[in-house]
């Protein structure tokens, strides 16, 4: 891809009441799909020698790319020391050589006049709430086109199949739990008096503390209750040397399919891991308000867009661009932009600054089948 390749986005319209959160939405990317390409996908071995079908459960392979295009195996083996060499030299993406490991971002990595400590801290906040999404099983709900569109929706005709796809998700709204109490200000309902993580499920002693968050993620990542099943997230994946971190008890809160939207719940009730993630919600607030206080009178002179990513399932990579305009259109407003992306990335959340309308924003980079 080249590097000035122009991506669109659209993001549906929000009350002002909203617009000072961030929201997730979805992006077009034109018809990347054809009915050749899906039924390639479907009958014929990746570039591995890997028969789609035969593709085995994690963790036995490191990932199955999340999208029909890419749904080839990538072995253990292809990963090496120093961060995947495969990700680094991907034919599908050349550019992603200027992608930067979450693991080595700096300041420097911003464009000379971005090199802000708050708008720095911001992005590697955003990056620690980004987490890889391991789904092991296809529902058989997933319709066969996309909404008002011929084009296939992904994974439809192979229902009811174990096959490992990956995406990425953003943990939002961290809360602790006490017998059944939420201990923020915020008020809410008790549905659980104890813990509900899966092994608490089977014990007899179930945990009276734990922590819940919500992840958003797109719908054709986890598309339904039966995919939610077979999900697990992995935690904090910003090198190939990261200690595995997981969440593996996770259900479905919301989803659709117009704007590729799925909201999950999530529960752990590892002490270690909640606090973790308390420290970081907490920080990623104050650190947010911080660089809209200070931006917030620019307007639209930067037009910053940076990505957060497990691209193709590979560790967390962060990229840095600009969106380029954004002509309204009906009940949206559509985003073009230059940011190094790949189809391995369909599933990321770009992120954009419009101080003009006075609010940061994120998006679902996406390149399945939506028409622009």
């Amino acid at each position: 891809m080249e590097k000035d390749s122009r991506r669109s986005c659209v993001v549906p319209q929000r009350s002002n009441r909203l617009r000072l959160r961030l929201h997730s939405a979805h992006v077009t990317m034109g018809n990347m799909f054809s009915n050749r390409q899906e039924n390639e996908a479907h009958s014929q071995p990746d570039k591995s020698g890997h028969d789609i079908k035969d593709c085995p459960e994690f963790p036995k392979l490191s990932d199955c790319h999340q999208d029909l295009e890419c749904l080839d195996v990538i072995n253990d083996q292809d990963n090496d020391a120093e961060g995947e060499t495969d990700l680094v030299n991907s034919k599908k993406n050349p550019g992603h050589s200027e992608s930067f490991s979450a693991k080595t971002f700096n300041l420097k990595h911003l464009p000379e006049d971005l090199q802000d400590n708050d708008l720095y801290e911001y992005i590697k906040t955003v990056a620690d709430l980004t987490v890889r999404v391991d789904v092991t099983m296809i529902s058989p709900n997933r319709p066969e086109f996309g909404p008002k569109t011929t084009q296939p929706y992904p994974f439809y005709n192979m229902g009811n199949t174990r096959n490992l796809r990956t995406g990425s998700g953003r943990v939002w709204d961290v809360d602790k739990f006490q017998d059944g109490v939420k201990q923020s200000r915020h008020f809410d309902l008790i549905t659980f008096e104890k813990c509900w993580c899966r092994k608490c499920q089977y014990s007899k002693q179930p945990s009276n503390v734990w922590w819940e968050f919500k992840l958003y993620t797109p719908t054709h990542v986890v598309f339904d209750e039966i995919e939610a099943s077979h999900t697990t997230l992995r935690m904090f994946y910003d090198s190939v040397d990261s200690p595995f971190v997981s969440v593996d008890t996770v259900s479905i809160d919301n989803a659709g399919i117009e704007y590729d939207s799925c909201v999950l719940k999530c529960v752990t009730c590892d002490k270690s891991l909640g606090d973790k993630l308390m420290e970081i919600w907490k920080h990623y607030e104050n650190v947010w308000e911080k660089v809209f206080n200070k931006y917030k009178n620019c307007k639209d002179k930067h037009k910053l867009n940076f990505i957060v990513s497990h691209p193709n399932g590979f560790s967390k990579q962060i990229t840095v661009g600009k969106w380029k305009d954004n002509p309204e259109l009906a009940n949206a407003t559509k985003f073009t932009y230059v940011t190094c992306t790949c189809l391995g990335s369909s599933e990321a959340y770009a992120h954009w600054e419009r101080y003009s309308e006075l609010y940061w924003f994120s998006l679902v980079h996406e390149c399945l089948f939506y028409r622009s």
